[in-house]
């Protein structure tokens, strides 16, 4: 959400970034906050003036009312600055409601118009036009065929669907054996990765409030992704960023904490509504999934050397387990409307032949502290917002699609980097228990 400031003395800017980020239907919002922001500050004004005035007609009533014990006359002037206070007190509560109606409006508005995107992001209506940056390691397509990930899953007994479907539906899965222990591998390396980084281990609560979810995300975000706990102001996380996030709503944070470095564990939920439908055969989009997640709150100006520093620890991370990935900065049309810059890392796929996501990486300025009202306290006692960046550590079972495609072996074996052998007990490759 945008400084209404900013909007009332930027307007054209404001309306230059929504046609970049193509959404022109947004365009009359802009006139339409600032109207609404003129008649609310016309009314806040207008009930100041009213209070300060109600001030000065109380000590002139008490002033008359004393005179009246030797002037009768005084009376009747007293009575009619009462009527004139009652008159005021009564357009002070009109005032005070209509207040209460603009601000709303008014919000509901700004959360609508969208972050303005850095300078740097590529112009583009959608993900067609997202731009390869660069690549790390070299994709390798073997001379044998590499089958769909849940056959390879299938020759370890390693996942059960029909089981996860008769129980739970589509989008669901059992892992199990090898392919469960090497879920859980990933993950706890990936912790002990980012701790080694610096960044602090948390387990976050996996509900949260209404407020928070609207303050971490857009409207459009929040229906495609969230399931809501019937009866309960509580949503189920479609990842751990928003309670990370959350964490900190209503705080002011003393500037000697920042930045704040978080990695977090949690399973994550999503409705996946609106999205590329859920595979009834594959894990890649999926219902229910676990996720390491980091998350940086952080001075303005430090904001865009996390967001470097963030991306290169993901493809740091899947390089150390030997799988060849890719930088692919987000266009102005595919981010989400919180977003002043993002890009995704894609690993490659050597059954498909082409790289897919695996991690998204974001900063999102200081959209979500206005929203959920965080702020900083500096050294010299200002206050100011910080600004949060947020990227996918690692998220199986989807990157286990990438990890057993590079990893598997004509014979059908998966081999297992040196990094992930710790915890795999000293196992060096998974043998298939059929072909």
């Amino acid at each position: 959400m945008l400084d209404i400031r900013f909007v009332r003395e930027n307007p054209d800017l404001v309306k230059e970034n929504i046609k970049k980020k193509f959404q022109e239907a947004k365009l009359p919002l802009v006139d339409e906050v600032i109207d609404l922001d003129a008649r609310l500050r016309a009314a806040i004004q207008e009930a100041n003036d009213l209070r300060a005035n109600r001030n000065a007609l109380s000590k002139q009533i008490g002033m008359l009312m004393g005179q009246a014990k030797k002037d009768p006359s005084k009376a009747a002037e007293a009575e009619a600055v009462k009527a004139q206070v009652t008159a005021q007190a009564n357009r002070l509560k009109e005032l005070e409601a209509m207040e209460t109606q603009l601000q709303e409006e008014l919000t509901k508005k700004m959360m609508v118009i969208p972050q303005m995107i850095d300078p740097s992001v590529p112009i583009g209506p959608d993900d067609s036009c997202n731009v390869e940056v660069q690549r790390f390691g070299e994709p390798v397509v073997p001379d044998y065929p590499v089958p769909y990930h849940t056959e390879i899953m299938e020759s370890f007994d390693g996942i059960d669907l029909d089981a996860a479907g008769r129980v739970s539906g589509n989008g669901f899965y059992y892992l199990l054996g090898d392919i469960a222990r090497l879920h859980e591998a990933v993950i706890a390396y990936a912790r002990d990765f980012m701790i080694d980084k610096g960044f602090t281990y948390c387990i976050p609560p996996f509900m949260i409030r209404g407020n928070v979810v609207t303050g971490v995300m857009s409207f459009a975000e929040m229906e495609a992704m969230m399931y809501k706990i019937e009866g309960e102001d509580l949503y189920l996380i479609g990842t751990s960023e928003h309670s990370m996030i959350g964490r900190f709503i209503d705080q002011m944070i003393p500037e000697s904490k920042l930045p704040q470095t978080l990695t977090s564990y949690s399973p994550c939920f999503r409705k996946e509504k609106g999205a590329h439908g859920i595979e009834e055969r594959g894990v890649y989009r999926i219902h229910q999934f676990e996720k390491q997640e980091m998350v940086v709150v952080c001075k303005p100006e430090e904001s865009m050397d996390w967001y470097e520093k963030m991306w290169r620890y993901s493809v740091e991370l899947f390089r150390s387990m030997e799988i060849p990935v890719r930088q692919l900065e987000c266009c102005s049309g595919d981010l989400a409307d919180l977003k002043v810059k993002s890009c995704d890392i894609e690993a490659w796929s050597p059954r498909q032949q082409k790289y897919f996501e695996v991690c998204s990486c974001s900063n999102l300025g200081d959209a979500q502290a206005r929203r959920l009202k965080m702020r900083v306290k500096g050294e010299d006692g200002k206050t100011y917002l910080p600004h949060t960046l947020n990227n996918t550590v690692v998220a199986p079972p989807r990157m286990l699609i990438a990890f057993l495609e590079n990893h598997l072996q004509a014979d059908g074996s998966v081999t297992i980097p040196a990094v992930l052998q710790p915890y795999m007990g000293g196992t060096q490759v998974l043998v298939p228990k059929k072909k």
